[in-house]
């Protein structure tokens, strides 16, 4: 049921904000995590990559949504055992929260 309330609100926000409306990238987010909860990474991933990509172009690459979504990128590819590049990605993740936020931040 969460799965459909969250494509729902991603497909009302598509159409009202458009695809890169920071709004709609959360529910992007916010359904790939929904997908995540049922152990389906494959999906899940995927989303994520796509809501990645959708960051670093609207709001920039050092951008704390942007690096959430790195680390849920990295998250998802760890659940599913592909460990060639999720510590880069966590690594990318850590240095740029260390970067905007600070080291003291809690999502550092």
């Amino acid at each position: 049921e969460a799965e459909k309330m969250h494509r729902d609100a991603l497909a009302l926000r598509e159409k009202v904000l458009g695809q890169e409306h920071p709004d709609t990238l959360t529910s992007m987010n916010n359904l790939a995590l929904a997908l995540s909860g049922q152990g389906r990474y494959v999906e899940a991933e995927k989303i994520h990559q796509d809501t990645l990509a959708l960051r670093e172009k609207v709001l920039g690459k050092e951008h704390p949504e942007t690096l959430t979504s790195i680390y849920w990128v990295a998250y998802t590819l760890e659940q599913q055992y592909q460990y060639d590049s999720i510590l880069s990605l966590y690594d990318r993740a850590y240095t740029g929260y260390q970067r905007t936020l600070g080291s003291a931040h809690p999502s550092t």
